[in-house]
């Protein structure tokens, strides 16, 4: 209010009753501001929509807070990890540089003559230095020292082993590359039908070439193998892994001197899935009912006692495997599966894949396995039964059941030997190298309904005496043998694979001796024999003698 205004008035103009009047205007005037702002707001902010949006936007800001709190302590957690690991770094750098310092010091006094030696270990402290003062070398050097060294020891040997290992991969998961550079040098006396790896003795033929010198020698390279192991990740509690094993013992090529070179070929190669208990296999994989192969590295292209007893195949599969621990040194595995149901036939076409005989069955093979193992000595004791069964369609429903049961095991005895062998009996099993890779046998053209198929039965197995002194040195003997029906071949002079119909029996026996020098390095040497009966009662007889360098990488 003007200050001359308030002197026109009839009362006193005293100037507390001024400012009182000033004041008051004031209060009038910011309530009438304020009364306006919330009339102004209520009109333009519709009731409903104000409660609601306010629980929403309180507990965005309480989650927010709370997200950075956790942010802070996360942030507070790593500061002080992070001090926690400089000063541990700090304290073994101050420790490693003490323990120099004195092994330094220790080794000055190793060179110091005898007599400057002893004066200053016989030497007194000097005068006026208490004797709490004077250094004192704490009791547990050494054993600090012995520590450290081992412990550079190991990290020396992983960093090792990492660069040894590590194999680069598009999907940056480790791979483990593998294999073995095997050269042999061997002698053949007789005829067989592989100078490489024999299984079988055959009769000389004279228009084979070589068959009237009584014998062979040659050299090969191509029983060198290699293989790659993937490691992937765990998927639902499983660990992942998948490996192949390829070779040069694959088909010759149509070049000069080619039977020197062989070309690549696939052996065996899975996908595992591996819990605790249980593992899942699928892929081409020796026949895991029979698993117990002898030693040998004279036939590696082909496993050894092949068509003498030793059931083998490589076969696509799926199978499943359980472990059960009966005891501590007891495991009881059971294990299951799925085959291609191959029959030992030779490809129809180069390039065009035609279905065998199992595979027309439009059914695949099963086989099933229970092995027990049990430690002995620290080494395992295995005994373990298994089977199998296919159906095979020979066409115009000439069908036949293939089966077969069979038991393994391996027995040690002692610290230095080791019994080991299997047994076998079965029926239309060529395909797993039994009835000398002869499922059936038939009289006629298959091609004609009016020709018979008889499924051939076979009976086999083979033995293996271990004699291992040291981890450089073992010397191995066996021996097996392979025998078919005789009156399932009578009156039938076909049968499909490599191999006539008129055999009978086929045993082989060997003995080597290994030896490694390094655990890369092996040297070896064996000596084979084969004895072929065919009908009428009639024999042929082959010798092998092969001389054995590798290298395993």
């Amino acid at each position: 209010m003007d200050q001359r205004l308030l002197q026109r008035l009839p009362f006193p103009q005293h100037e507390s009753t001024a400012m009182q009047l000033k004041n008051g205007g004031r209060i009038l005037a910011l309530g009438a501001i304020l009364a306006f702002c919330i009339a102004t707001g209520r009109s333009q902010t519709p009731e409903s929509v104000a409660p609601a949006r306010e629980p929403s936007l309180n507990e965005s800001v309480r989650q927010l807070q709370l997200q950075i709190q956790q942010l802070q302590s996360a942030i507070q957690e790593i500061r002080q990890e992070s001090k926690h690991y400089r000063e541990e770094t700090l304290e073994l750098r101050r420790e490693l540089d003490a323990t120099r310092t004195k092994l330094d010091a220790f080794d000055r006094t190793a060179t110091t003559p005898p007599d400057t030696a002893s004066a200053q270990v016989k030497s007194p402290p000097a005068q006026g230095t208490p004797a709490s003062q004077q250094p004192e070398e704490k009791p547990s050097l050494a054993s600090r020292v012995g520590k450290l060294e081992e412990d550079q020891q190991l990290l020396d040997a992983r960093v090792t082993e990492q660069y040894q290992t590590k194999v680069e991969s598009a999907s940056k998961y480790r791979v483990r590359l593998s294999g073995m550079l095997l050269f042999n040098l061997f002698s053949n006396s007789g005829y067989v039908d592989h100078i490489e790896v024999p299984g079988i003795a055959l009769p000389s033929n004279p228009s084979q070439t070589g068959a009237n010198t009584g014998g062979s020698f040659a050299a090969t390279y191509r029983q060198s193998q290699f293989g790659l192991e993937v490691y992937g990740p765990t998927l639902a509690g499983a660990r992942t892994q998948g490996n192949f094993v390829a070779d040069l013992f694959g088909e010759f090529p149509e070049t000069v001197n080619g039977a020197a070179a062989g070309m690549l070929r696939f052996r065996t190669g899975t996908i595992r899935f591996d819990w605790n208990r249980t593992s899942l296999v699928g892929g081409m994989d020796s026949i895991f009912f029979s698993p117990t192969y002898p030693t040998s590295f004279a036939s590696v292209g082909i496993p050894p006692l092949s068509y003498s007893g030793n059931l083998w195949a490589w076969i696509p599969q799926l199978r499943v495997e359980h472990r059960m621990a009966v005891s501590e040194a007891s495991t009881v595995t059971l294990s299951g599966g799925i085959f291609d149901p191959l029959t030992g036939e030779a490809p129809q076409n180069e390039f065009l894949r035609i279905p065998g005989a199992g595979e027309s069955s439009r059914q695949p093979g099963y086989g099933g396995r229970l092995e027990w193992s049990h430690k002995v000595g620290g080494q395992p004791l295995i005994l373990g039964v298994g089977g199998y069964y296919n159906r095979e369609n020979w066409g115009f429903d000439r069908t036949v059941d293939g089966w077969v049961a069979n038991t393994d095991w391996s027995v040690p005895f002692g610290q230095y030997f080791q019994l080991s062998g299997k047994f076998y009996s079965g029926r239309a099993i060529g395909g797993l190298g039994a009835g000398v890779g002869r499922s059936v046998v038939f009289n006629g053209s298959l091609s004609s309904p009016a020709t018979t198929v008889r499924g051939l039965t076979s009976t086999g197995g083979w033995a293996q005496l271990k004699f291992k002194p040291s981890v450089k040195f073992e010397v191995n003997a066996a021996g097996g043998q392979d025998g078919a029906n005789a009156a399932d071949l009578r009156g039938f002079l076909f049968a499909p694979g490599y191999f006539g119909s008129d055999i009978t029996r086929n045993r082989s026996e060997f003995a080597n001796f290994i030896y490694r020098p390094r655990s890369n390095l092996l040297f070896s040497t064996e000596f084979r024999t084969l004895r072929t009966f065919s009908l009428p009662a009639s024999s042929v007889r082959a010798n092998q003698l092969n001389l054995v360098m590798g290298v395993l990488f």
